[in-house]
Order: structure tokens, then C-alpha cells, then sequence
């Protein structure tokens, strides 16, 4: 008897991989955790890394095909790249890194506006826990807060929105085109 498909699970998505596929999964998920080892927060960065696989697998896969095979996982892999040591010279080489230190709204994923998550990612801050303390804050200010976070929406630019992404919740839309307007209206540049 041979195995065929392995169902396997990566952060919020479940695929079904070959065994060949799926060996090559794994090497490539070890090698991305070792090369973490010295970040603050590997668990968060391997669960994005799992969902990107997913969603790059899943749009491969042809109509009616159940089955990622490495025909499919393969360019998946290469189009993601592999994860950068954390280190002072990788910071120094990878775009990546250095757009994660640009303070902008991040629209996808965003409650309102993506002010907490482009704070968040800028100081390094869960976005949760920012969040939690935002509304805190608006309560014990008697709403004081919402000028300071309204004043933010307005000026601080908005991260590009990444290709292929799905469209945005209606409410940080709605936000981002609401506050786009008020710019373009009163000539404010940003970013």
C-alpha cells in the first residue's frame, strides 16, 4: 500500500500534499525555523511563512486538482524565497527589512485604518495588545484619543498594497479612500 496525499495543516489553511511535496515542505519549514532561532518572535513570522505557502499552493493548483504536487510547490517556494537570519547585515541588505521600519497604515491588516498595525509593525509592538490599549486609552481619556488617532489616519501614509492580496474588509476600504480623498482635497502630501 502507498500513501498518496498527507493532509497538512499550515497556520489558518489545510492542503493535501504528496509525499514528495510534502518532504520537501518540511525541509523547507526546518531550514526557515533554524535561521530564526535569534528572532523575538519566530512563531509569528513560521505562521506567516505556513499561510504564504498556502495561499501561494492553492492559487497553483489547477481546476479540480486536490493535490499539491512539487510542480506546485516548488515555484510556491521560489516565488516566497527563504527566510533572512535576523542580524545587523541583514537589516542592512534586505528591502524587506528596511520597508518594516517605514511607519505607515497597513490597510490588510487593519480594524479600522491600520494605524495599530502600522504602529505596531514600526516598534516592533503587538498589534493586539496596541489595540487593547488604544481603546483603554479612549475610555480613560473621555475620548481625547480619537483626535490623536483621527490626526494619525490622516498623516501618516499607507503602506503599498501587495499584488494578488484579497480585497480589503469594507471598513479599512472605506477608511483608506475616505482619508486618500481628504488628502488629495487638501493638497496634504504624504509618504
Amino acid at each position: 500500500m502507498q500513501r498518496l496525499a498527507t493532509t497538512v495543516r499550515l497556520n489558518r489553511s489545510v492542503l493535501q500534499f504528496d509525499e514528495a511535496a510534502q518532504a520537501r515542505l518540511e525541509r523547507y519549514l526546518a531550514e526557515s525555523a533554524s535561521l530564526l532561532e535569534g528572532d523575538p518572535d519566530p512563531q509569528e513570522i513560521l505562521s506567516d511563512l505556513e499561510q504564504a505557502v498556502a495561499d501561494q499552493c492553492s492559487r497553483r493548483l489547477r481546476a479540480g486538482q486536490t493535490v499539491v504536487t512539487l510542480a506546485e510547490l516548488e515555484p510556491a517556494l521560489e516565488e516566497i524565497g527563504s527566510v533572512q537570519a535576523p542580524g545587523p547585515s541583514v537589516a542592512a541588505e534586505s528591502p524587506a527589512r528596511s520597508q518594516a521600519r517605514t511607519l505607515e497604515q497597513v490597510s490588510e491588516t487593519a480594524v479600522v485604518s491600520g494605524v495599530c498595525s502600522g504602529l505596531g509593525r514600526y516598534f516592533g509592538f503587538n498589534v493586539t495588545a496596541l489595540r487593547v490599549f488604544t481603546v483603554l486609552l479612549l475610555l480613560l481619556s473621555g475620548g481625547g484619543v480619537l483626535l490623536v488617532y483621527l490626526a494619525l489616519m490622516l498623516l501618516m501614509p499607507y503602506a503599498p498594497l501587495p499584488s494578488g492580496h484579497p480585497p480589503l474588509r469594507w471598513l479599512p476600504a472605506k477608511s483608506r479612500a475616505f482619508m486618500e480623498f481628504l488628502r488629495t482635497k487638501f493638497h496634504l502630501a504624504t509618504g
